[in-house]
C-alpha cells in the first residue's frame, strides 16, 4: 500500500478484518485490484479532504503544549503549532511524546534531529532553547513541512534534505532519531555526538548500539524510547 500510495491511505481495524482504505481514482483502483485481487469501491463522503483533523489533537509533555494550528494552546504552556502535511509527527504519537520526555531531562545544548518528519522535535527544542537546533530529513515532503512549521512557529530552524546514512553529519551534544529500530545500528557509528535519544520502535525491538550504552528509557502503547550515552 505504501508503494501504490505514497501520499497516504488509511488504516479501519474492527474485530473481524482491517480494512486498507485509498482515497483514489480509477487508475487507483486498477492498481489495486492489479496488486490484491478483489476490491470493493464506495464513494467518499463529503469533507473527506479533512476528516484527518479530528485525530490531531493537541499533547501536553511537561511545559509543552503541541497541537494543530487551528486549536488553542494552554495558558501558560510552550506552544509548538504542528501542521504535518504530508509528512509524519503530529507530536500525539507515542514515540515523539517518549522521545520529549527524555528531551527534557536533559540541560539545553546543539541539537541534530535525524529524519526530522514535520519538525515536532526540532521546533520543542528550539521553544525551550537548545540552540543550535539543526534537522535532516531525506523526504522532500518533510522538509518543506518542517520549515512551514518553523515558519507558523515564528521560529529559525536549519532543516536540511540530507540522507542520514550517506552525507556528512554536523556534530552536536545531542541527537534526536524518532526513525525505524533498523536504521539506527546503522546510523549510530556515524554520529558526532556523546548523547542520543533514540525512538520510533517496539521494546521488543529495541536496537543494540555500538559504541553506545543504554543510561535511560521510557515505554508507552508498546512504543519504546531511550537514551544512550557514547561509551568513553
Amino acid at each position: 500500500m505504501i508503494a501504490l500510495f505514497p501520499a497516504g491511505f488509511e488504516e479501519i481495524e474492527s474485530k473481524e478484518m482491517l480494512a486498507l482504505v485509498a482515497y483514489t481514482d480509477a487508475a487507483g483502483k486498477a492498481r489495486l485490484t492489479e496488486t490484491f485481487g478483489e476490491t470493493t469501491t464506495a464513494p467518499v463522503q463529503p469533507g473527506w479532504e479533512e476528516g484527518w483533523r479530528s485525530f490531531h489533537r493537541p499533547v501536553l509533555i511537561g511545559p509543552l503544549w503541541i497541537g494543530p494550528p487551528w486549536a488553542s494552546p494552554s495558558t501558560g504552556a510552550v506552544a509548538v503549532a504542528i501542521d504535518p502535511g504530508r509528512a509524519f509527527g503530529t507530536g500525539a504519537h507515542a514515540s515523539t511524546r517518549l522521545a520529549l520526555e527524555l528531551l527534557l531531562l536533559l540541560p539545553p545544548a546543539g541539537l541534530l534531529d535525524a529524519g526530522c518528519g514535520s519538525g515536532v522535535l526540532s521546533l520543542a527544542a528550539l521553544k525551550l532553547g537548545w540552540q543550535p537546533v539543526i534537522a535532516l530529513d531525506d523526504d522532500p515532503a518533510a522538509v518543506e513541512a518542517a520549515r512551514l512549521n518553523a515558519r507558523r512557529n515564528q521560529v529559525g530552524l536549519d532543516v536540511r534534505l540530507s540522507d542520514v546514512l550517506a552525507d556528512p553529519l554536523p556534530p552536536a551534544d545531542v541527537t534526536v532519531a524518532n526513525i525505524d529500530a533498523r536504521v539506527l545500528p546503522l546510523l549510530a557509528p556515524r554520529l558526532d555526538s556523546p548523547l542520543l535519544i533514540a525512538s520510533g520502535y517496539l521494546g521488543s525491538d529495541r536496537p543494540t548500539l555500538a559504541g553506545f550504552s543504554r543510561v535511560e528509557g521510557r515505554e508507552s502503547e508498546g512504543w519504546t524510547a531511550d537514551l544512550y550515552r557514547r561509551d568513553e
